[in-house]
């Protein structure tokens, strides 16, 4: 089990071109490249455990991968064949829903499980929808938990409306629909992180988006991709909460998505009182660009309960800003936090108290009564968004996160970009 210690820093200045590149596109990258007969070119493909074992699954599906160490060349089979074993998807919760999607419609048999972790993260709010659509997936407690067993044949058309707002369910069901036998539709309560469509409109699918998304199968093969993985917003908004909360300091993350539905916690820190400036640089499949991030002087409270799915990822950081803030900041609507790759809700709270920070947990959030951060032993619960949370909790606090080897599934270079800010030690 590895430790990570963080020591307290002083202002600093940092400019980042080296972020770990975006996991969701990088993810999609490698399934959607399935949907083409010609060979998708990616550079700057995410190099993280996660990532790489989704590229061990396409090739277990048949594609052919030529990588040279920058870029990726991902030639697809001429028909996809069933492995000979299951499919392992590691730490990723969004690579098996994405897989449960893509395979449902898939014809053949097909069983996808992941590391101990993943296989306690119910999978219902995927399985469900797509078995109401006609899928045949099988699993621990009726399909809610890994391993997923999954029968893949041809849908038929859909009307779906969905209670939550989850790009991962959305996804799994537009690539069902892909291969449906006529046109279909999905609706959410809000829009969700939307690269699923951009990119697959990008490849030529007929997809419309509006209060409905609206489907049309594919008639042939999509177009290949032929992208470069932008940096990633969410693993960069721990830099941007460490310039939020060290005053003096400045961070500029360079190469980002600047996708507004992946930007929304950076908006957050801006109503907080940061200084957050984005300049758009290109736009294909995704605006691309830097984010530079000041701290002009204290964070005031805030509170957080609309557009909940733009920024579940970075609630756990967020609340480290939201933990030196003045006021009581308040998040609402995020019960989805408890279904991530921990109870989100209730380790950021019971870290928060070993801060000794005023704090407590409801049902669908949390309330976070700002002061001052105090050094602490903290339990990761397994997750890298945990662990890296209160990592940069150490730049104000000295640190020490126990069981730290989740932090090498999303982002790993984070220790070494953190050493550029303060003393960094790692042990077992």
């Amino acid at each position: 089990m590895k430790w990570l210690e963080v020591k307290r820093a002083e202002p600093f200045e940092f400019s980042c071109d080296k972020i770990a590149s975006d996991k969701s596109i990088s993810h999609r990258c490698a399934i959607f490249s399935l949907l083409s007969d010609k060979p998708s070119t990616v550079r700057n493909y995410l190099r993280a455990e996660d990532t790489l074992c989704t590229l061990e699954i396409i090739k277990e599906l048949g594609a052919r991968i030529e990588d040279d160490g920058q870029i990726l060349k991902i030639v697809p089979p001429q028909e996809l064949g069933e492995p000979d074993d299951v499919l392992d998807c590691g730490n990723s919760g969004t690579a098996m829903r994405l897989f449960c999607g893509f395979l449902s419609s898939t014809p053949g048999h097909f069983v996808l499980t992941g590391d101990k972790y993943l296989r306690r993260r119910p999978m219902r709010r995927v399985t469900q929808p797509l078995v109401q659509i006609g899928a045949h997936i099988d699993g621990r407690d009726n399909g809610n938990f890994a391993p997923l067993c999954i029968r893949g044949e041809r849908l038929n058309s859909f009307d779906y409306e969905s209670t939550i707002a989850s790009a991962q369910v959305k996804s799994a069901m537009i690539l069902a629909a892909l291969k449906a036998d006529d046109v279909c539709t999905y609706t959410e309560p809000e829009l969700s992180r939307d690269h699923t469509e951009r990119m697959l409109r990008g490849m030529g699918a007929n997809i419309e988006s509006w209060d409905t998304i609206t489907v049309e199968p594919m008639t042939r093969p999509l177009e290949p991709l032929d992208i470069t993985v932008p940096a990633d917003p969410s693993s960069g908004f721990f830099f941007a909460v460490a310039a939020a909360i060290v005053p003096g300091s400045r961070v500029k993350i360079e190469n980002v998505t600047l996708n507004p539905t992946r930007t929304e916690a950076y908006r957050v820190l801006q109503k907080m009182g940061a200084r957050v400036e984005f300049e758009e640089k290109e736009s294909r499949y995704e605006p691309i660009g830097d984010i530079t991030i000041t701290c002009d002087g204290k964070l005031e409270a805030v509170e957080v309960s609309d557009r909940i799915s733009w920024l579940i990822d970075e609630l756990p950081a967020l609340s480290i800003a939201m933990a030196v803030a003045d006021g009581e900041s308040v998040v609402k609507n995020a019960r989805e936090l408890r279904v991530k790759e921990s109870d989100r809700i209730s380790c950021v709270i019971n870290g928060l108290k070993a801060c000794g920070i005023e704090c407590s947990e409801t049902d669908d959030g949390y309330r976070i009564v700002g002061g001052d951060l105090r050094s602490a032993v903290i339990e990761s619960c397994g997750d890298h968004r945990i662990a890296m949370s209160f990592a940069i909790a150490g730049l104000l606090a000295d640190m020490k996160i126990k069981d730290t080897d989740c932090i090498d599934t999303s982002f790993p270079n984070f220790v070494e970009l953190l050493e550029s800010l303060t003393e960094v030690r790692v042990w077992r």
